[in-house]
C-alpha cells in the first residue's frame, strides 16, 4: 500500500511519513478509527515506510502482503470438529485475499469471508502465544519485525493480559501497530502503554474524487454516496450496490410506521411491531447495525423534508404507497433527537452483544411513541 492509495488523509499521513523520518516512531502504536476511514491502509503504508528506510528491495513485498517480517494478527473462530485452534495463521490466506481486494475491509467483510455470520470472531489467547514465539525468532530482512493487530478490540480478556507482557517486553526492532474502531473494549493497560493517533473520517471532497476517478457514476449517484457515506470509504464502495438491500431495509422501515400510527388508536397492533422486532432480530448483527444507520438516515431526511430543505433530500420513500411528505411532517425538533437517541442506544446495545429480540421490540415501541408527539 502506497500513501497515494490512500482516499484522503493528507495531513495524518504527513505526520506519519514525519516521525519516520524523524526518527521519532513508538514501538507500540494504536491506530483507532472506523475500518472505512482507512485505519488498515495507513498502517499498512506506515509498515512499507519503515521497511522501505532500511531495505528499499523488501519493501515492494508489502504491496502483495508477503513480507516475511510483517506479520498479522485478527480475529477468528475456534471449531474443535474442523481441529481450528483459533490463531490467525489458520486463515491468513483468506484474510490476504480479502485486504489485497479491500483494504477498507471491516468486520462485516471479515465475517462474510469466513461464512461466519453467527460465529462471535474473537483473538484468543493461542494467538498471542504463537505471537511470542514468532516475534522470538531473528529477523528475515535483517531490519524491524512489525505486527499489525487488525480489530484488536476483539481480544479476550485472556489474550489482552498475555498480549500486555508481549507489549510491556517486546524482543529488540519489533514494532507493533494496534487497529481498533473504539478503545471502549482495549484493557486499560494495554491503552496505556501505546502511542494514540486517531483516524479522522474522510473528507466528502475526497471521497467524492475517489467515486469520480474509480467508478463512472452519475452526479447525482455520486452526491448521495458521499452524503450517506459519511466519510467512510467502505460504506461508500457498499452503497454501490446497495440496491437490493435498501429495498428490503425500505420495507420493513415502511411496515413499522405503518404500525406505529396504527398503535395510538388500536393498542392491538403492538403486537405486529413485537413480530416485527423478531424478524430483524434472525439476522447477524452487522445486518442489523446497517438497518439502524439506515432508520437514522431516514428519519433526518424526513426532518430535512418537513422544515422545507428538499435540496438536500436526496433520497425519498415513495413504494408501496407510501406518502412520504406526510409522514415527514411527524419528524421535527421535538422528537427527532429522542428518535435518534434510541436508535444510538439500540446499535450500542447491539455490539455489546445485548438480547437482539429485546432490543428492536424496545425500539419499536419507543419509536411508536415518539412519532406521535407534537411538535
Amino acid at each position: 500500500m502506497n500513501w497515494e492509495q490512500i482516499a484522503g488523509q493528507e495531513k495524518l499521513k504527513n505526520l506519519l511519513r514525519e516521525s519516520i523520518r524523524d526518527n521519532r516512531v513508538s514501538h507500540a502504536q494504536l491506530f483507532v478509527g472506523k475500518s472505512g476511514y482507512g485505519s488498515l491502509p495507513l498502517a499498512l503504508a506506515f509498515a512499507k515506510e519503515v521497511f522501505r528506510k532500511e531495505n528499499e528491495h523488501s519493501a515492494s513485498k508489502i504491496e502483495t502482503l508477503n513480507h516475511l517480517d510483517l506479520h498479522f494478527s485478527f480475529p477468528v473462530y475456534k471449531n474443535k470438529t474442523e481441529k481450528i485452534e483459533g490463531r490467525s495463521s489458520e486463515f491468513y490466506s483468506q484474510f490476504r485475499e480479502m485486504i489485497l481486494e479491500n483494504p477498507y475491509a471491516d468486520n462485516e467483510d471479515w465475517s462474510g469471508s469466513l461464512e461466519s455470520e453467527n460465529k462471535q470472531l474473537t483473538i484468543y489467547a493461542e494467538e498471542v502465544d504463537e505471537l511470542v514465539s514468532k516475534f522470538a525468532l531473528k529477523s528475515f530482512e535483517g531490519g524491524s519485525k512489525i505486527l499489525i493487530v487488525w480489530q484488536a478490540d476483539k481480544m479476550n480478556i485472556s489474550a489482552a493480559n498475555k498480549f500486555l507482557k508481549f507489549l510491556e517486553e517486546p524482543p529488540e526492532g519489533t514494532l507493533i501497530i494496534l487497529i481498533a474502531e473504539n478503545t471502549d473494549n482495549i484493557l486499560p493497560t494495554i491503552f496505556s502503554r501505546t502511542q494514540l493517533v486517531e483516524i479522522p473520517r474522510i473528507a466528502d471532497e475526497d471521497v467524492n474524487a475517489y467515486l469520480r476517478e474509480n467508478f463512472d457514476l452519475a452526479e447525482e449517484k455520486i452526491q448521495e454516496i458521499v452524503f450517506q457515506s459519511q466519510g467512510n470509504l467502505n460504506a461508500a464502495k457498499r452503497l454501490l450496490h446497495s440496491d437490493e438491500s435498501d429495498s428490503e431495509f425500505e420495507e420493513l422501515f415502511i411496515t413499522w410506521v405503518r404500525e406505529a400510527f396504527q398503535v395510538k388508536k388500536k393498542p392491538e397492533f403492538l403486537k405486529n411491531i413485537v413480530f416485527w422486532g423478531r424478524n430483524i432480530a434472525g439476522w447477524n448483527r452487522e445486518k442489523q447495525k446497517n438497518f439502524l444507520n439506515y432508520c437514522g438516515e431516514m428519519f433526518r431526511l424526513a426532518l430535512l423534508q418537513n422544515y422545507g430543505n428538499e435540496n438536500l433530500v436526496y433520497k425519498k420513500i415513495d413504494s408501496g404507497g407510501f406518502k412520504w411528505e406526510s409522514f415527514s411532517k411527524f419528524i421535527h425538533g421535538a422528537n427527532i433527537e429522542a428518535i435518534l437517541e434510541e436508535i444510538s442506544d439500540a446499535d450500542y446495545h447491539l455490539e455489546r452483544n445485548a438480547n437482539a429480540k429485546i432490543v428492536w421490540t424496545d425500539l419499536g415501541i419507543k419509536l411508536s411513541r415518539y412519532i406521535h408527539k407534537s411538535a
